[in-house]
């Protein structure tokens, strides 16, 4: 990694403790140590394995995004990819979007296909999560909307819903008219990649025919992997996967640190709480759990301290733990290749 680089992610680093730190203090530190201290250990064994799993099941909807691709394989290579992949978000800034880039030069090198179709095939793979995400996040909405009455959360559940039922329109639309946005677009990305490389001393502008050429091949590719119908059905069931066990982490924590909270609330809040990812932390890190404490609380009737005592060791523990095992796998892709 650059100096620039370890400059920026040391900065993201900073500001994530930073955010723990105005929490702990809102909530008082003291108390929020004392509830995680009562933490179950063999529970807490039993949300790092949910963890794992929940990692598990998108490197298993990666494998079907790459096999509507045509790029072969095995099943343990999709797997360490995924967790490479996640190691990437979180040490890079920007949250979730500063790892793709990684991800896709990784699967380049140990399955032998383009960038740009390697890029493509992330690129779905986040577009897939949103799905079963946004529809939890609906699914908890209308039943809050539907039962509660006194209405702490104000709007935000009708603009989830609403989210919920506009967005497939858009993304509908723009498949449609796909070849008149492609156009469009990729005169506009060749403009910014001329102007930005331009301004780059010593360093070559790329041709224009050669840029536009591997723009058609991404978004070839992210629309081949639209109409792989028996592919995208399984990724999506496997990202959904994913979603139930994080969510399920985040209910077996509260029980772990002694409180309960209706099995739904996880399913609505954790895809609420991936809004703070855009923080520009390593991860996202710091600004999701800000969201989560905010939410939870409104929600349930459990402790303020006690619920950031759950949601620092659902998240900060899931992100140590992602970050050891994608660490290993990124070694392990680096030897291979």
């Amino acid at each position: 990694m650059q100096r620039d680089d370890l400059l920026a992610t040391a900065a993201g680093i900073a500001g994530a403790a930073l955010v723990f730190a105005v929490m702990f203090w809102v909530v008082d530190a003291r108390e929020v140590f004392a509830a995680a201290r009562r933490g179950d250990p063999l529970l807490l064994a039993v949300v790092a394995g949910t963890i794992l799993l929940w990692n598990a099941s998108w490197g298993l909807a990666l494998y079907n995004v790459l096999s509507a691709l045509d790029i072969r394989v095995p099943v343990h290579t999709a797997l360490l990819v995924n967790a490479a992949g996640a190691f990437a978000n979180h040490v890079t800034p920007f949250g979730q979007a500063g790892g793709e880039p990684v991800t896709a030069w990784l699967l380049t090198q140990t399955a032998d296909t383009d960038y740009e179709v390697g890029l493509a095939s992330i690129t779905s793979l986040d577009a897939i999560n949103v799905v079963p995400s946004l529809s939890f996040a609906a699914v908890g909405s209308l039943y809050y909307v539907t039962t509660e009455t006194n209405g702490r959360l104000g709007l935000l559940p009708v603009a989830v819903i609403a989210a919920a039922v506009v967005l497939p329109v858009v993304a509908a639309l723009a498949w449609r008219y796909r070849t008149a946005i492609r156009g469009r677009a990729g005169g506009t990305v060749t403009g910014v990649v001329h102007r930005v490389v331009g301004a780059i001393p010593r360093v070559s502008l790329p041709d224009a025919e050669d840029l536009a050429e591997r723009i058609r091949g991404f978004t070839d590719a992210v629309g081949r992997v639209a109409v792989s119908r028996e592919r995208l059905v399984a990724a999506l069931g496997f990202s959904a996967l994913g979603w139930a066990f994080q969510a399920l982490g985040l209910w077996v924590t509260f029980l772990a640190l002694d409180a309960s909270v209706p099995v739904y609330v996880p399913f609505f809040v954790l895809p609420l709480g991936k809004v703070g990812s855009a923080l520009p932390t390593p991860g996202g890190l710091g600004g999701t759990e800000a969201i989560n404490v905010t939410l939870l609380t409104l929600l349930t009737a459990v402790s303020a301290p006690t619920i950031a005592a759950v949601v620092t060791i659902h998240s900060v523990g899931g992100y140590l733990l992602t970050t050891t095992v994608g660490a290993a796998a990124t070694s392990a892709l680096g030897v291979r290749s």
